[in-house]
């Protein structure tokens, strides 16, 4: 059977770019709402070599399928070899400050699914012996600005408990990639001014598969930001309340 590579969140950018570059000879399952409107991003991967696609709901929020979903999909591929977890929503800060069920929403999505999502990604894992998780932390979540601190504060959640895990699945022939980018010019960020060290989808892709094709456990893109951001977490909160998003 060929490899199967599964992307949560379905229409990301980033994560049909992974499965892009992974595709050639393997199955790819695309996961996310409407996945009647995945035509685009199945052309992507059916161009880059994929021996099948499949588009299938599935939405993050509703934890009580999650499992259901999960287990269906190993019914019928047997195997998960490579899962990319790119679901996410960036929300907007200044609505969230007023707006407690909009600031709950981002926090629900961007870390208790993720929590939710993963626990169970590594059960189904362990239980087949092996394969590999990928998922999207933020720089945003090195240090929380006060700029965007719900999604900041979501995605610092998110980083602590996959690394936690991380640490938990070694030695059970299950590798996590922890990917730290920073600003991503792409549908997400639209209309914003892209920040300093700003990447794109694909340059956050390339940085992604290369990790994996090397073992590692994490990575920054661009790579200039894991010192940069060593060097921040000392800066003082007077000037760091000041910074922009």
């Amino acid at each position: 059977m060929s490899r199967t590579v599964v992307v949560l969140g379905g229409r990301s950018e980033i994560g049909v770019a992974v499965a892009s570059r992974l595709a050639a000879g393997a199955t790819v399952v695309l996961a996310a709402r409407r996945s009647d409107e995945l035509s685009a991003e199945e052309a992507a991967v059916r161009a880059a070599g994929a021996v099948d696609v499949e588009r299938v709901e599935f939405d993050a929020d509703d934890l009580a399928a999650q499992r259901p979903f999960l287990d269906g999909l190993v019914a019928r591929r047997g195997r998960l070899d490579t899962v990319v977890v790119a679901f996410g929503i960036l929300g907007e800060q200044a609505r969230a400050e007023r707006d407690v069920e909009h600031a709950v929403a981002i926090v629900h999505t961007d870390y208790v699914a993720h929590v939710a999502v993963l626990t169970h990604l590594a059960q189904i894992l362990r239980a087949q012996g092996g394969g590999e998780l990928v998922v999207y932390s933020s720089v945003a979540g090195a240090r929380v600005r006060r700029a965007n601190y719900v999604y900041g504060s979501a995605k610092a959640g998110l980083d602590g408990f996959a690394s936690g895990l991380a640490d938990a699945l070694h030695g059970s022939g299950v590798r996590m990639l922890l990917v730290r980018p920073g600003f991503v010019i792409g549908r997400m960020t639209d209309g914003m001014p892209p920040a300093p060290f700003s990447s794109t989808p694909d340059q956050v892709a390339d940085a992604t598969v290369a990790a994996l094709a090397k073992g590692r456990g994490e990575v920054w893109v661009p790579g200039i930001l894991r010192p940069i951001f060593a060097l921040l977490r000392h800066a003082p909160r007077a000037l760091w309340r000041r910074m922009p998003r």
